[in-house]
This record gives structure tokens, sequence and C-alpha cells, in this order.
């Protein structure tokens, strides 16, 4: 019956998909998003309360009798607001605090899988710069650089030389550009990368389809690393060997040990992978939906989204499934991302669009669509074939008109070319 009210908090492109999903519902007749951006106006009612304010999005579920909240961005996890919710006897979708911390701590991330034996490279942790920078010059290079803590993506460097390490040890320990906190390093693996979000539910694990994402600025990998400059599902080199594997030895035992150790996660539990010689292992977990991911996953969910959601919450059972169409999309970037960029340029030839386009960072100024983020659009291409995909998003791309914006036209490079 199509009666459902839903709580979307978020503002970017993976919560433009996730209302985009749920607008597919057979059980959804309203949606909210809370506070969203031009694009999701189109299919939620915007609502105007920050990810973080917690009190003022509990007070919106009770008013407006939400049946279910889906959230977001792992800024709003971190402070706790499903812990609220349901002290309240409000439904939410998503980890607890203390869950969370599989992503907002790479150190007990770390340390939970050294003590289950889940496969990812070797590590210390440092919060002193000294002690930190005696590791790493001490050690061979490549040397993987993680801040502790949220870092909107960002606050990871792979150090090829020395300089490299100590500029990156000096941003995080002694600027304290993310704040202050501590830093994991690691060994570097090498192999291709993808992503396994699975939807968990205590012990209950529901896989999702896989993807691949671009983290470099520019083409053919290059540039600084980014949120994500596209992405595309399903991953040709993600055989059913491999994707069994990721399953059975990296994320059912990673919710099995988040119950051993009295933080049960409920969510989306997004595994960063990397198919290594010895096999796939862990780059890094997240604790919600994948940005800019999401936004070629949820499109080939052929089943209902709510449904997902609402038996996660209860720990029912729940069946998938997916569509066997290719999708790639292409994130349209402003000049000078992930640096600094200015704001407010009109967006000209969206109505002329096929593919599908997820606002990720947009705003609406007397009747135009402006810049209003990093990340501006993703346009998401579909085919039988990833090649079909990329040649569909790259067409519509060429109508979209902004001189500020810039995209890479190589996504998907590692399977097609």
């Amino acid at each position: 019956m199509k009666n459902k009210k839903v709580l979307v908090v978020g503002s970017g492109g993976r919560c433009h998909a996730i209302v985009d999903a749920l607008s597919r519902s057979p059980q959804v007749e309203k949606i909210y998003c809370a506070p969203g951006n031009a694009g999701i106006a189109q299919q939620a009612e915007r609502v105007a309360i920050g990810v973080e304010d917690v009190e003022k999005l509990a007070e919106f579920a009770q008013q407006n009798a939400i049946d279910l909240t889906v959230v977001g961005p792992e800024a709003a996890l971190a402070v706790g607001l499903v812990d609220r919710f349901e002290e309240l006897g409000l439904r939410a979708f998503g980890p607890k605090k203390a869950a969370a911390q599989i992503e907002s701590s790479k150190e007990f991330a770390k340390r939970l899988m050294a003590k289950y034996a889940i496969p990812t490279a070797g590590y210390e942790a440092f919060d002193s710069y000294d002690a930190a920078k005696e590791y790493v010059f001490g050690r061979p290079l490549p040397a993987v650089i993680k801040y502790d803590g949220l870092a909107a993506g960002k606050g990871v460097v792979v150090a090829e030389s020395y300089d490299d390490a100590d500029a990156a040890l000096k941003d995080m320990l002694l600027d304290e550009s993310f704040g202050k906190g501590r830093v994991v390093v690691e060994d570097f693996l090498a192999g291709p990368e993808f992503s396994f979000m699975c939807v968990v539910s205590g012990e209950k694990v529901y896989p999702l389809a896989m993807a691949q994402d671009h983290k470099r600025a520019y083409e053919g990998d290059k540039g600084p690393n980014t949120g994500g400059m596209g992405a595309y599902s399903p991953v040709p080199f993600v055989t059913a060997e491999v994707e069994e594997f990721a399953l059975e030895r990296i994320m059912k035992p990673t919710a099995k040990a988040m119950v051993a150790e009295g933080v049960p996660f409920k969510g989306v539990l997004y595994g960063g992978l990397i198919l290594t010689a010895e096999g796939p292992k862990v780059i890094e977990f997240n604790a919600r939906f994948g940005d800019p991911e999401t936004e070629v996953v949820l499109p080939r969910l052929e089943s209902d989204i709510y449904e997902l959601f609402d038996a996660a919450i209860d720990g029912r059972d729940c069946d998938t499934k997916w569509s066997d169409e290719a999708l790639l999309g292409i994130v349209l970037a402003s000049k000078g991302y992930p640096g600094s960029y200015t704001k407010g340029a009109v967006i000209e030839g969206l109505s002329g669009v096929s593919s599908t386009v997820y606002h990720m960072g947009t705003a609406e100024k007397e009747g135009e669509i402006v810049t209003a983020g990093g990340r501006v659009l993703m346009v998401v291409g579909r085919g039988k074939n990833l090649a079909e995909a990329r040649k569909m998003a790259l067409e519509d791309i060429a109508s979209i008109k902004c001189d500020e914006l810039f995209f890479r036209s190589d996504i998907g490079h590692k399977v097609l070319d």
C-alpha cells in the first residue's frame, strides 16, 4: 500500500540517488529531504534542517509521522543521529554512533580487522609526528598515510617519496588540517580497486551490486585525490569467485565481528576493496552509501528499496533483484576542485539530457540552476554494456553548458580502454 512517509537526511548526489530509488517504491507516498538540493527538489519536499541538527530532525520526524528516516552522510552518523531517533522510538536506517566508528576511526577498523583475521594491509598508528616520521623513513615506499578521523574522502596520501610522506605527516599531525587526531600508516597494496556495499543488520548481510569509482581528479588517474569523479557498475574483473570471497571472507565476518564487539552494525557497510595477487583485501570501510557509487548501483535495483531498508531495521530476510544493464556515471565538478573553486555559475542545457542526472552540489537562484559545491552534477548513462553507457553519458554532457565545470571523459578506462 502506497502510504509510507520517508525522510532522507543529506544533500549530495548519493542522497539524490536514494530519493530517486525511494520514489520508485510501491510503498512510498511522500519523501522529504533535509536539506536536499536543487535536483532533489524535483522528487522530494526539501526541509531546511542541517544534517547534524539531530534534535530538529527528530522533532520534524515526530511532527510529520515519518515512517522511516534514511541517513546519507557520515557526519550525521558520527553525531549519533540514529541513536537519538531510536531513543525516541523513531525508525532510522543507519548505524549508531559506536558502530559508525568503523568509518570515523581508521584505527578502530584496522584493530577490528587484525583481531578477526579480515584480509587488509599491515599498519601502525601514531599521534606523534616524530615517531610517525621515524617509522615511515625506516620502511620501504610507497606508504599509505591516512588521517584517523573523517576527512570527506580526502585524508589519504599514497606517498611515493619520503618528501611526500613528510609533507603528509606535517599536514595531518602538525598543521592539523583535518583537526587534531592520529594517523594510520599502512603498507601499500597493488591491484584494481572496487566498491562492495552491503546492507547489514547485525549478522545478516544483503549484498548490493558491485561498482568501481575513480578518485583522481584528472584523465588517466592523474592529479589529486577527490571524493570521486565517476563510477560504473557492474565491474567486469570482479568474477563470481572474487565476489563470493569478498562476501564470505570480508563482509560477513566484519558484520559478525561488530556484533561480537558489542557494536552491532545496521545500515550500509561499504567495503572499499582491492584485488591483490593474494585475493581481495580491505582498503577501508565506510558506514554509509558511497558517493559516487550509489548513483550507479541503486538505479540497477529492481526490487523495492523501502522493503530492503525496512527489513534491515527489523532483521528480516529480504531478496534483492538487479538489472543486467550497465551504468556509467561521470561527475561534472567545479574548476579548481578538490582545491578552492567559485560558486554560483549558471548551468544550462539540463532539460535536453536523456541520461539520469543526479545533483551533487547545486542550488536554485532566480529560477536557474547554479553551481554550489565542488562536485556539482553526475550524468549517468546506461546501456547493454559499459561502452554504450559511457557513450550515452558523454553525448549528454556535451549538451550541458557551464564554463566553470570540468569532467573526466575516461571513466571506466581500466576495463574499456
